[in-house]
């Protein structure tokens, strides 16, 4: 199906809905993807994409535009400039294509990464997440070095945000990304993961630890525990973790961002893995 709208008709403020209403995207499981990468990411990991919105009139088309839509099954809809406009970021000017995607929600109760013996999972943990711009950079940091999945606990910024979705650069289509109330959600799946024979502990970072991360053995299976960014760990976290490490500064910075220190310490950990396995 390939149709042509040139008027802000019902699916139009749909769509535009989509951009920054949470609750829509949650009742209707759709959200929208914007940029070259994170729609190419979604198609390569079989997304499921509702329709592909592309720009009409001039200039024409990018090549890489153009043959998605040519070779894309893909439902499509043609708009005229200034509605694309609208379903764009406004510093990157009108975008060529934007898709509408179809949300998923994996369950923590059935997530079971890795397998007994084998490589030692690494799951991220980011607890009341405020910003979806760092909701979606940590998840291409976790996507980068490795990690089975995030886990997003309690009312935090949501990873289907058009923000988190770009910050993502496509890794949220490439690994799943889970929802948990609370720190004893998280228990549980470690205690489930103990039980299959994948014995795993759960790592906190804080500035007030008493180890720093680089003396800690994290070659074990691994649930690394990102604090709130404004107010950090929680105690409710802080008493659930097995260790926590802090992560050594200089200057005169009073703490790193969370998507920062959760890059910091996947690449610690993958570090250490490196050089156990030489």
């Amino acid at each position: 199906m390939n149709r042509r709208v040139s008027t802000r008709n019902a699916s139009v403020q749909v769509w535009q809905a989509y951009l920054n209403n949470r609750t829509k995207r949650h009742r209707d499981g759709r959200f929208l993807v914007q940029g070259v990468r994170p729609i190419t990411q979604a198609i390569a990991n079989d997304w499921p994409l509702e329709t592909l919105l592309y720009r009409l009139g001039t200039p024409d088309l990018s090549a890489w535009a153009r043959e998605l839509l040519d070779t894309s099954e893909v439902p499509q809809v043609g708009l005229v400039p200034e509605l694309m406009a609208e379903l764009g970021e406004k510093s990157t000017g009108i975008p060529e294509v934007v898709a509408v995607a179809m949300s998923r929600q994996p369950e923590l109760d059935t997530f079971e990464p890795g397998e007994p013996g084998e490589d030692a999972p690494i799951v991220v943990v980011f607890d009341r997440p405020n910003s979806p711009g760092n909701l979606g950079t940590l998840i291409r940091s976790a996507d980068a070095f490795g990690a089975s999945g995030v886990i997003v606990t309690g009312h935090g910024a949501d990873q289907f945000d058009p923000q988190a979705v770009r910050a993502s650069t496509g890794s949220l289509f490439a690994m799943p990304v889970l929802r948990a109330a609370g720190a004893a959600q998280v228990l549980e799946f470690r205690d489930r993961q103990v039980a299959r024979g994948i014995p795993t502990r759960i790592i906190g970072t804080d500035e007030r630890a008493p180890h720093a991360i680089f003396d800690h053995d994290l070659t074990e299976a691994t649930i690394l525990v990102i604090g709130n960014e404004t107010s950090g760990m929680s105690t409710a976290w802080q008493e659930a973790c097995d260790d926590l490490v802090f992560i050594p500064m200089g200057g005169t910075a009073s703490s790193l961002g969370a998507p920062s220190a959760a890059a910091i310490a996947l690449y610690e950990i993958s570090r250490q893995r490196r050089t156990f396995a030489r």
